[in-house]
């Protein structure tokens, strides 16, 4: 396939539907109205409080692959003409794992929208939390949480979007508390790999355990929707929670 041709069809392949990685900018140029976002916190930037080898170095090869400072991009802007506070992590920094820097970003986006009554949407694509960090990485699953769940009894809407991969401690903490819960296709979500759960269990596990179809069968997941749909069904979900409900007249604040 001509890279041209694939960006066309925001990287999915158009004979088997494969959903290729994508990274956090071209999620946001692909999701946003065009003109209508605007970056937070980019200068936030890692520490190394545990004085881990060489990890200033690979954080700092990231920054340059990625184009970002951090592992998720987190911005301000509109979907289908309705404004939400969005998240998108980067499997491409880190592999998406989350550490202080992270957490602070997710927990500062979920603030300022209760503080500006807007929903929140959050992409995930995660390894867990980041080893180089110990407990600091750790504690960014309770205070993520803690600020949805403020959020929520505040009456905000939270739509989290699981890609692939969401695993480990994020899948363990944020991505799993969406008022609605989607997935793109074949993306593996999970807390343990299969093998250790295997392991531990001794039995043998379905093919298809710890995909998004998977989750979908077991009641996991609201909805698993196609990159091509994803704007349209976020932006439709966003005029539903609206004072006028949807363009039609359709839906109701709620």
């Amino acid at each position: 396939m001509y890279v041209k041709e694939l960006r066309k069809h925001l990287y999915v392949c158009q004979s088997c539907g494969y959903h290729y990685p994508l990274g956090a900018r071209d999620r946001a140029e692909m999701l946003f109205d065009e003109g209508s976002y605007k970056e937070f916190d980019q200068e936030l930037i890692s520490l190394n409080p545990l004085h881990f080898p060489n990890y200033m170095n690979k954080l700092e090869n990231d920054r340059k692959k990625t184009n970002l400072n951090e592992a998720v991009l987190t911005a301000m802007g509109e979907i289908e003409g309705q404004k939400a506070a969005v998240a998108i992590m980067d499997k491409g920094f880190r592999m998406g794992s989350m550490g202080s820097v992270v957490g602070e970003k997710l927990t500062r986006l979920v603030e300022y929208a209760g503080a500006h009554q807007l929903p929140v949407i959050i992409f995930s694509a995660s390894g867990g939390a980041r080893m180089q960090e110990g407990m600091l990485s750790l504690m960014q699953m309770a205070k993520t949480s803690a600020a949805l769940k403020a959020f929520s009894e505040n009456g905000g809407l939270f739509i989290s979007v699981m890609t692939h991969p969401t695993t480990g401690g994020v899948s363990a903490s944020f991505a799993s508390l969406g008022d609605y819960n989607l997935a793109e296709p074949g993306a593996l979500i999970g807390f343990a790999g299969r093998r250790i759960i295997e392991q531990t269990i001794g039995e043998k596990l379905p093919d298809d355990f710890q995909t998004a179809e998977f989750l979908l069968k077991h009641g996991q997941l609201d909805r698993v929707v196609p990159r091509n749909d994803m704007r349209q069904v976020l932006g439709n979900l966003l005029a539903l929670h609206v004072e006028g409900g949807m363009p039609d007249g359709i839906g109701t604040r709620v």
